[in-house]
This record gives C-alpha cells, structure tokens and sequence, in this order.
C-alpha cells in the first residue's frame, strides 16, 4: 500500500534530503521547506521505501501538493 506525503503550507524546497529508492521510518526527513525564513523538515509518516520525490529543490509547493510517495512495509 503506498502512501502520499503532501505539504502543509506554502513554502519553497531548499532541500531534497532522500532520494527514490530509500527505507525511511516514520520520523526521517524527506525534504527541508523554507517559509518566511523558517526552516521546516517534512518527516516520512510510515516506515517504507520512498516510490517517488515529487519535488525538486527550488521549487515552491502549496498546501496539499504531494511531495513523495512511500510503499509502506
């Protein structure tokens, strides 16, 4: 079963710290955000290996946009 970790504010990718292919558990940072000089980790919310990053550093994300796909274990 996979699972779509999506973002929780409007803010830009200053950071892509995973990469498709990774084991991640439930509390590892996927991409650093940066929004009004605030840095904000995106964690994993499941233990699983990372399907797809769906952004790219640089890029501005907006409530709601996915930003990875993990197949859970």
């Amino acid at each position: 079963m996979s699972h779509t970790v999506l973002a929780e504010l409007v803010a830009n990718v200053l950071k892509v710290t995973a990469k498709a292919g990774d084991t991640v558990g439930p509390d590892d940072a996927l991409v650093i955000l940066e929004s009004m000089k605030m840095e904000i980790p995106v964690l994993a919310e499941v233990a699983g290996t990372i399907v797809e990053l769906k952004v790219v550093e640089g890029e501005v994300v907006r409530d709601g946009d996915p930003i990875a796909v993990i197949d859970e274990e």
